[in-house]
């Protein structure tokens, strides 16, 4: 067996997000010398079920062996209806198995892409369910630096907590690149209230949940970020309507006495 070839094809594998699991089986089929091969993978996201089957085949001049696409299938928890897709293992451009879970959700997801130059690119990924291939595979839309989507500017327009403190803000924002759906926290009426948040890079937005998975009308959480703004600027028009009330007839302000006792 080509030791080197079936090292690299485990990190391949481990890679892509299916772990070492299947190292053991891995081996046992490649020893076997078949002209092609494929292992099962199971995961649990939540309660939907996603299996995977790996795809492999032997070149036809050498021993060696090649991870060339995998098909996934998803059980969505809800509606119990079953999605397949196949994604290809291609340099520089390979889903891992979360990112092609995400897609397979209808999230979007951002990748660092290399084109048939050779040339890095940036874009946002999604699923077209309405458009599907040749090969029974729906079409993966792009939507590229230029498009415009700027993911942080869509976020501040929220009253989202996390993004006051930068480490929060760069975890947040990270895990809605790699597609996921984020638990939040909303400020509303002085109480903390649990949302999600999705990346919606089409509409150039983010797509809102309330804690129950109930999608959210996007007016509504800007309509509470405008009326906060509203409070906070009448609250310090207020104050300092009642600093300027202590400084008639150059009366000290009571705030200052109290400070400077202290």
């Amino acid at each position: 067996m080509n030791e080197k070839n079936f090292e690299y094809l485990e990190k391949q594998v481990k890679f892509t997000g299916f772990g070492e699991e299947m190292k053991d089986d891995l081996r046992a089929k490649i020893e076997q010398k078949l002209p092609e091969f494929t292992l099962q993978h199971t995961s649990q996201y939540g309660q939907d079920a996603a299996v995977a089957t790996l795809n492999f085949r032997k070149s036809d001049q050498t021993d060696m062996y090649f991870f060339n696409s995998y098909k996934l299938n998803v059980e969505n928890e809800y509606s119990r209806e079953k999605t397949e897709q196949t994604f290809y293992i291609n340099y520089g451009n390979t889903m891992t198995l979360k990112e092609a879970y995400n897609l397979m959700q209808g999230r979007a997801v951002n990748k660092d892409l290399i084109n048939r130059e050779g040339e890095g690119y940036n874009s946002w990924v999604q699923m077209d369910f309405k458009n599907p291939d040749e090969r029974g595979n729906y079409k993966l839309n792009h939507f590229h630096q230029n498009y415009g989507y700027d993911l942080e500017a869509e976020l501040a327009k929220h009253p989202i907590m996390e993004l006051s403190d930068q480490q929060q803000k760069d975890q947040l924002v990270d895990s809605l690149n790699r597609g996921n759906r984020q638990a939040v926290t909303f400020e509303k009426d002085g109480k903390e209230v649990m949302h999600f948040v999705e990346a919606n890079p089409q509409f150039k937005a983010v797509n809102l949940y309330d804690e129950h998975m109930k999608r959210l009308d996007n007016r509504q959480s800007n309509d509470q970020t405008q009326l906060q703004g509203q409070k906070s600027s009448a609250n310090q028009s207020a104050k300092q309507g009642q600093d300027a009330e202590d400084d008639v007839g150059g009366k000290p302000k009571r705030k200052s006495q109290a400070k400077s006792m202290k």
